[in-house]
């Protein structure tokens, strides 16, 4: 029998007072453990009132019988809406209380219901960015130390960028595929809207990429990038002939280049490695990059990357640097 509000109301004279937790327990002829648990779930910051212990029950009670969110068939359609369009079960969540206006299911939920035992045959996992049964650590790949002409070390970069305050600071790379003499994806990142810009190349030349670069920037406007010790970047020069500088990571930190690092990886949902780039278009390549610019992302409160790029430049409608 659960405590009642006149209980409640002898346990806040008598705790008050001084007496025990197993004397309380005698004078209301209920086990002191029932006392205790009632003290420990309903006390305030310092002494125990009934009233706000009344509260809170009453909040525990009302939440009891509401039907579980993913029950609701309009979020469990939604929910599965999204994971088969390859949103992460966090992007799920934070874009369903972007548009509600209130939270509707927490991302650990989702997680749950699809390693559940009882979904085991339908492989819900598969829907999942990385297709992963269990979660493992991701470690971003090495990069390749070489000399490069005039090269500024990302530790001369102004401290303000990395607080990504500003629009126009970019990172870049190279996604390799099967055969590393062939089709390359030479890949620009902003770091404050996250939005993503990417060309096939014929090659990781230094001619290729630089060509790739001078597309992406001149429609999209950028101040700086930062960049990796590959040898395709070694004419990063003619970048600072458009005004923009650039600056380079230090060898194997490939985090300092985070944003970009991580953007590479939502492509390898798409092409993983050891995939083929040989035939891939570059219209193949822009519905990818325009899902990734489309899905919302926790760190731009579930804004899209695409939507903040559209803040930040004032343009309504349209597609930049696809």
């Amino acid at each position: 029998m659960q405590i009642q509000p006149n209980e409640r109301d002898k346990i806040a004279v008598w705790f008050s007072s001084g007496l025990s937790v197993r004397e309380i327990g005698r004078r209301l002829g209920r086990h002191h453990t029932v006392i205790g648990r009632e003290l420990k779930r309903n006390r305030g910051n310092s002494n125990y009132v009934a009233i706000h212990a009344q509260r809170l029950s009453n909040q525990r009670k009302s939440k009891t019988n509401k039907t579980h969110p993913q029950k609701q068939p309009w979020v469990y359609s939604y929910v599965l809406e999204k994971l088969r369009e390859g949103w992460s079960p966090e992007q799920i969540s934070g874009r369903l209380k972007l548009d509600n206006g209130k939270p509707i299911i927490h991302w650990e939920t989702i997680y749950r219901w699809i390693y559940d035992d009882n979904h085991k045959d339908r492989k819900l996992w598969e829907y999942l960015p990385r297709k992963q049964k269990k979660r493992h650590k991701k470690y971003g790949r090495k990069v390749t130390k070489v000399r490069i002409p005039n090269r500024v070390s990302i530790h001369l970069r102004d401290k303000r960028i990395e607080q990504r305050l500003d629009y126009g600071h970019w990172e870049g790379d190279s996604i390799i595929g099967r055969q590393t003499k062939s089709k390359v994806i030479h890949t620009e990142v902003e770091r404050k809207t996250r939005y993503l810009s990417a060309k096939v190349i014929n090659s990781k030349s230094s001619l290729d990429t630089i060509k790739a670069q001078r597309q992406i920037f001149n429609k999209l406007p950028a101040l700086t990038v930062t960049l990796d010790n590959g040898t395709e970047f070694v004419r990063h020069h003619q970048l600072r002939l458009m005004g923009i500088k650039t600056y380079f990571a230090d060898p194997y930190c490939s985090g300092q280049r985070g944003t970009n690092e991580n953007t590479n990886g939502l492509i390898r949902r798409y092409l993983p490695k050891k995939t083929s780039f040989e035939n891939l278009t570059q219209e193949d390549l822009n519905d990818i990059v325009w899902e990734i610019n489309n899905r919302p992302k926790k760190v731009l409160q579930f804004s899209t990357p695409f939507e903040a790029l559209q803040k930040e430049l004032k343009v309504k409608g349209g597609a930049f640097g696809m």
